[in-house]
């Protein structure tokens, strides 16, 4: 009998600039609550991240990315006696080993095809139980044949792609949002460049985008809504033509892209969850990791992109409203398959619980 208060222990990369690592360790530490109401969670978080203070589950800070205190880390995994323990995009080889030694199953999520060949090196792959792929897999391809022989030898499955990773929206906390913020359904577009804390020539990105916005909301009938992010440390502008918020939870702002007419959004998790709900999408690039990404989407004609300028979002966007685009790219959306991973996170769990169980009785029963 699996027991009903596993112990999760969540480590994303976090640190001052990004958050979409920790943003999708929250949804699925949420999504466990859940399923196993008496779980114990406990999040490693870099104390550099905004977001560290207010992370609602239990944490440990460490002066850096956890990936950088291998000693704390491991004292963390030996003292807390976890059954799972989610490496998102972060863990030394020395930490992956350290949570199988205690017993506990390791979950690796990588988000690009550098990452997952990392997840996949033998002394990595030998002591993870899941690697699960944080992109669909016609942006991020197969692994190679040399990295399924490696798999084969250990035994071990190949990558799943999960894709988006994303609460399901409801109606009655989108009612709430259309009333807190005075908005109609489908006469929004959504603004919002990731955690808020990317920077091009010394500018945030956000800021780029809003002034775009500004112009949309001169020379078009819909409201731009911004949403800066938690990492964006300078105060909230006030524009009686725009909605400015500073942050959302996770499942409102699902809910809210869900109500949208579109959304001009940087190329990271948030486009692929854009991309799920069927929603035209303006990719704007605000990191390094995120062109490659884009460019999938846009092959696949799922999207419209532009260079982080606002005059070219501004001309886009306009572009991405008429109908003729509008029907495009939703057309090319519903041909895909369903791209949000969460139920396969929740079964995967379930089933490496079921087996540390077994495990255990079997080691009992000599």
């Amino acid at each position: 009998m699996i027991t009903s208060s596993p112990r999760f222990l969540f480590i994303p990369v976090s640190s001052a600039e990004g958050i979409g690592e920790y943003m999708r360790s929250l949804i699925l530490a949420d999504a466990i609550k859940v399923h196993w109401p008496h779980a114990e969670i406990l999040f490693i978080l870099s104390q550099a991240a905004p977001y560290a203070e207010t992370c609602p589950y239990p944490k440990k800070l460490l002066k850096q990315s956890p990936t950088k205190h291998i000693v704390e880390v491991n004292t963390i995994i030996s003292d807390f006696q976890p059954n799972i323990v989610i490496f998102d995009a972060s863990g030394r080889q020395a930490q992956l080993k350290q949570a199988h030694k205690v017993g506990a199953k390791v979950i690796f999520i990588s988000q690009h095809k550098r990452k997952r060949s990392r997840g996949l090196k033998l002394t990595r792959a030998s002591v993870t139980d899941k690697h699960w792929v944080a992109q669909p897999k016609f942006i991020i391809g197969p692994i190679n044949t040399f990295e399924r022989i490696k798999l084969k030898f250990l035994k071990k499955k190949e990558p799943t792609c999960l894709g988006a990773v994303f609460p399901t929206p409801s109606f009655a906390q989108q009612q709430t949002l259309l009333n807190k913020y005075n908005l109609k359904e489908n006469q929004f577009i959504l603004f919002n460049a990731g955690s808020g804390g990317h920077k091009k020539n010394n500018k945030f990105c956000i800021d780029i985008m809003a002034r775009a916005a500004r112009n949309i909301a001169l020379e078009t009938t819909l409201t731009p809504v911004i949403v800066y992010g938690s990492n964006y440390p300078n105060k909230i502008p006030k524009h009686s033509e725009m909605v400015n918020i500073k942050s959302l939870e996770n499942d409102d702002f699902i809910n809210l892209l869900a109500l949208s007419k579109a959304a001009v959004i940087s190329g990271g998790d948030t486009l692929l969850q854009a991309i799920a709900l069927h929603k035209p999408t303006l990719a704007v690039p605000v990191s390094k990791d995120q062109p490659d990404r884009i460019q999938a989407c846009r092959d696949n004609q799922l999207i419209l992109d532009c260079t982080l300028n606002e005059d070219e979002i501004a001309i886009t966007v306009k572009k991405l409203i008429t109908d003729k685009y509008l029907a495009r790219l939703k057309q090319a959306m519903a041909s895909i398959p369903n791209l949000n991973g969460l139920d396969i996170c929740i079964n995967d769990i379930q089933e490496l619980l079921l087996e540390q169980n077994n495990e255990k009785e079997n080691r009992n029963s000599y």
